[in-house]
């Protein structure tokens, strides 16, 4: 009890940190009376004796897997705080005491040093949607007209993504805020079966109602629950052949109080092969950095100068770092589509850090 009042203050400073929650003063005791409530219910729970749960078994080793969680497609879906992928994946490589590489001065030159970092996320349409569906989502056959022979087809015996109906008819499902994805941009779909945590992911999506079918560019299917890195030469929804929703930054985690405990996905405008955790090339730019290089906030940078969900953000990027995952704008961090960010305070902060406050940590450093 005493640990979880002792945070109500930085809660209180995370709730004006978001568009919708300007708190007034009144809000305080309020919520010291939900927090005490919802701290004396937790003390009470039982545990589960059944130890972790798995994709294929949500109820603990040795039980039947629960029910079905449902149909609802749930956009933005916290999924319970539920790690992506386990501690010893890359996106979640602790990476504070990783050496720096011999070159990184130089990669930091070929970027610009004065060069701002920006969050290219916020409220629609900026940033990546993603969406959770129940095991019962019909899945739906995808035609890939560009990177097919990279691509995965489906899951587990199953053809197909879980493609629900919303994606045609609402603009906050598709990166670009296009209902159905339109026809410009890179236009990502990603969807978690929360039941079997297993995530689909598409690049250059689009439902072509001449065809009446799903098309995309390229596709990748991740089990939450394992380590696989796709084979070497293979793209996914994201050039670098990674997984993009696990690097995001999240509303939801940044208004968590919690430290976040992974890397976030940065782009640069040019790249030049790639290294491991990467599996795939988009670029042969002399001195430019590769696809999967991380960059990392130096440890010397105050972050006591931001907001507490801010400096949670900032922090992760001198534990976890960036991972350049793309072609694109120079230090531009992808984050959710989340009608919760304010950019009033976002593009600020970020661009008060500049590409010579971090360093590159040693090329494919595992």
């Amino acid at each position: 009890m005493a640990a979880v009042l002792r945070h109500v203050a930085d809660v209180y400073q995370d709730c004006q940190f978001g568009r919708r929650g300007r708190a007034r003063v009144w809000f305080l005791p309020a919520l010291l009376l939900v927090v005490a409530a919802a701290a004396c219910s937790s003390e009470k729970s039982t545990p589960n004796p059944a130890g972790p749960t798995g994709p294929d078994n949500p109820g603990g080793p040795g039980l039947p897997a629960p029910p079905s969680s449902g149909t609802a497609v749930i956009l933005n879906d916290d999924l319970s705080a539920r790690r992506l992928f386990p501690d010893t994946h890359w996106w979640n490589q602790d990476i504070s005491h990783a050496p720096v590489d011999a070159g990184s001065d130089a990669f930091i030159d070929y970027i610009g040093r004065s060069r701002g970092m920006h969050p290219d996320f916020g409220p629609h349409p900026y940033g990546i949607p993603y969406i959770s569906v129940g095991r019962e989502q019909p899945r739906v056959p995808v035609a890939f007209v560009e990177y097919g022979s990279e691509s995965d087809n489906g899951h587990d015996g199953v053809p197909g993504y879980p493609i629900p109906d919303e994606a045609r008819t609402r603009s906050d499902v598709i990166e670009g805020g296009i209902a159905g994805g339109g026809s410009a941009g890179d236009r990502h779909l990603l969807i978690v079966d929360r039941d079997r945590f297993v995530l689909f992911e598409l690049y250059a999506t689009r439902w072509a109602p001449g065809s009446n079918r799903w098309e995309a560019g390229s596709g990748a299917i991740f089990d939450l629950a394992r380590s696989d890195r796709r084979p070497d030469g293979w793209t996914s929804a994201d050039a670098a052949g990674l997984a993009i929703l696990p690097g995001l930054v999240r509303y939801d985690e940044a208004l968590s109080g919690r430290d976040i405990g992974h890397a976030f996905r940065v782009t640069v405008r040019r790249t030049n092969g790639y290294v491991w955790p990467a599996s795939h090339a988009a670029g042969s730019s002399a001195g430019a950095l590769p696809l999967g290089a991380r960059l990392r906030l130096k440890p010397a940078v105050d972050l006591s100068r931001f907001a507490p969900a801010l400096q949670r953000i900032f922090r992760a990027m001198q534990t976890h770092g960036l991972i350049v995952a793309d072609n694109g704008s120079d230090m531009f961090v992808t984050g959710t589509m989340d009608a919760r960010w304010n950019n009033d305070d976002l593009n600020p902060a970020f661009r008060s850090l500049t590409a010579g406050d971090f360093e590159v940590i040693q090329l494919g450093w595992r």
